[in-house]
């Protein structure tokens, strides 16, 4: 099968609002939307972020969720959330493209635009509380079951029902499931650690992986995942 193109199922987008803890923000509930979007360094023109320091930037202009996790989560919750994209706080939604086929490094065009996978998303306590399920983040991590962001090469537009296409693959080595794996599963893997360190990894996934051969310890995750009093946000 070829998966070097798949149709844009959804396009979203949101706008960030007082969220469930106090003093908390977050733009999750995006919203799917019809017309062009403009595609710039920081993402679609109009898209908002809860929380500028940890979300969004050039690594993470914008975050594409698969569809096809959608059949799996429904076994697992019954949730009405499941029954239309934005669930998961994605800005593409498609079918055919996950974790399993899609690089590191993978070079799209969308639309006019020009991206680069840039990262996996890591899931934060937003989850959680989004889906009612106090181990939802956990969970996703677990599982997977992800999603992925782009960096903007080339600003452009974009528009729902355009063609995403991949232009290049610069690391056929690296699908995301690898480095996910690597992260949560193969965490002292010495010989993937060195392996990955050597790609052009974001500044925070570099550090990441250069603190665990340095250490020879994995860092802890809870705050990030369950959300305490002063826990630091994640990606959502």
């Amino acid at each position: 099968m070829d998966d070097r193109s798949t149709p844009l199922l959804a396009l979203l987008m949101g706008k960030a609002v007082p969220y469930t803890r106090p003093g908390s923000c977050s733009a999750i509930d995006k919203q799917a939307v019809t017309g062009t979007l403009r595609v710039t360094a920081t993402g679609l023109v109009g898209d908002e972020q809860g929380d500028p320091r940890v979300h969004g930037g050039p690594d993470k202009a914008i975050h594409h969720y698969p569809r096809d996790h959608y059949a799996y989560w429904r076994t697992q919750l019954d949730h009405p959330l499941l029954a239309a994209p934005g669930a998961f706080g994605e800005n593409f939604s498609t079918q055919g493209w996950t974790e399993h086929n899609v690089c590191f490094g993978d070079i799209v065009r969308a639309g006019s635009a020009i991206l680069q996978v840039s990262q996996g998303r890591q899931p934060c306590w937003k989850l959680n509380d989004r889906f009612g399920a106090p181990r939802m983040a956990s969970w996703v991590q677990a599982t997977g079951r992800m999603g992925w962001y782009y960096k903007v090469l080339e600003p452009g537009e974009v528009s729902a029902g355009a063609v995403l296409t991949r232009l290049e693959r610069p690391y056929p080595a690296w699908p995301l499931s690898k480095l996910t794996d690597l992260l949560f599963h193969r965490t002292l893997d010495r010989p993937l650690l060195e392996a990955a360190h050597r790609l052009p990894l974001p500044a925070s996934w570099s550090k990441l992986v250069q603190r665990r051969l340095d250490r020879n310890a994995v860092e802890s995750w809870d705050a990030r995942l369950a959300g305490p009093p002063g826990a630091r946000e994640g990606d959502d």
